[in-house]
């Protein structure tokens, strides 16, 4: 003789309950380790910045794993992430970039690059923004071979800073006129 099988609700519900947990925290634990390689990537997600009483800015970059100086900021109002690149001439922005903050293709010349010789376009950045410090103006060149979105701050806007390097930091700083 058979037993009849009941249904066991609080099972079912208990089952559902293990299984929503385990699915919560998979995705807790893929959010928190996703931010983590971000900050390891990009430590300087939001620059450490002060106004110095001499009246200019300071940033204070950290340096990241693989030893770049990584930071956000903006062009033409448009956030970007910047590496700074004390060998770049330009301030180097890649194509895609370069059409979402309304940059016009200037004069096409060579530039050398670590790749090889490359065809860039000049433009001129209206604004540039790296923590509290803002430039007008700045010579940028069009680089249609880069194809990440990360921006070569370069010496056509380095030249406007101060900057040294102790440790694992950098110190930019704009000084008034």
């Amino acid at each position: 003789m058979s037993v009849p099988q009941h249904d066991n609700p609080g099972r079912n519900t208990g089952t559902g309950m293990l299984i929503l947990s385990f699915t919560i925290a998979l995705i807790a634990l893929t959010v928190f380790f996703d931010d983590l390689l971000k900050d390891q990537l990009n430590p300087n997600r939001n620059p450490d910045t002060r106004d110095l009483i001499t009246g200019g800015q300071e940033v204070v970059l950290q340096r990241n794993r693989q030893g770049h100086y990584i930071a956000a900021g903006k062009i033409n109002d448009i956030p970007v992430t910047f590496l700074v690149d004390t060998g770049a001439t330009d301030v180097a922005i890649p194509s895609n970039i370069a059409n979402q903050a309304g940059l016009s293709r200037g004069r096409a010349t060579q530039a050398a690059t670590a790749n090889g010789l490359v065809t860039v376009y000049s433009t001129k950045v209206d604004s540039l923004v790296l923590g509290n410090i803002l430039l007008h103006d700045i010579d940028a060149s069009i680089t249609p071979t880069m194809f990440n979105d990360t921006i070569l701050l370069g010496m056509s806007a380095l030249k406007h800073f101060d900057f040294s390097q102790s440790g694992p930091q950098l110190t930019i700083r704009q000084l008034t006129n």
